[in-house]
């Protein structure tokens, strides 16, 4: 009477849900680290930067006479994507960053030099 579980044996048995047990709970504490990271919140610190970089790019925008359709237009964005660097809820990427440095007609550690 040979019936698989019986010769695999109860110690067998034992030693298997250990380490089910051990990869259920490698599972959950890598969903809650995950999880963790995804609802981080910005530091004081960390807002402070979007707003003065924000504030930067407004400034460079209204100086050189641009609506933010027109920017949106020349990087290919949209408009609420500009919005959004502008109001710091939102980064430009470094190319983005780089383009608007060319379309403002400044170097772009300008725009990254009054940022805190």
């Amino acid at each position: 009477m040979d019936l698989g579980i019986l010769t695999f044996g109860f110690s067998g048995l034992i030693i298997l849900l250990s380490w089910a047990v051990r990869i259920v709970i490698i599972v959950l504490l890598i969903k809650v680290l995950l999880k963790y990271l995804n609802d981080r919140k910005p530091t004081p610190e960390q807002e402070i930067i979007r707003r003065s970089l924000g504030e930067a790019l407004r400034e460079y925008r209204q100086s050189s006479g641009m609506t933010q359709e027109y920017v949106a237009e020349a990087l290919g964005v949209s408009r609420q994507a500009v919005s959004k660097w502008e109001t710091g809820a939102a980064e430009p990427s470094t190319s983005n960053l780089l383009a608007l440095a060319k379309l403002y007609g400044v170097d772009p550690g300008d725009l990254l030099r009054g940022v805190q």
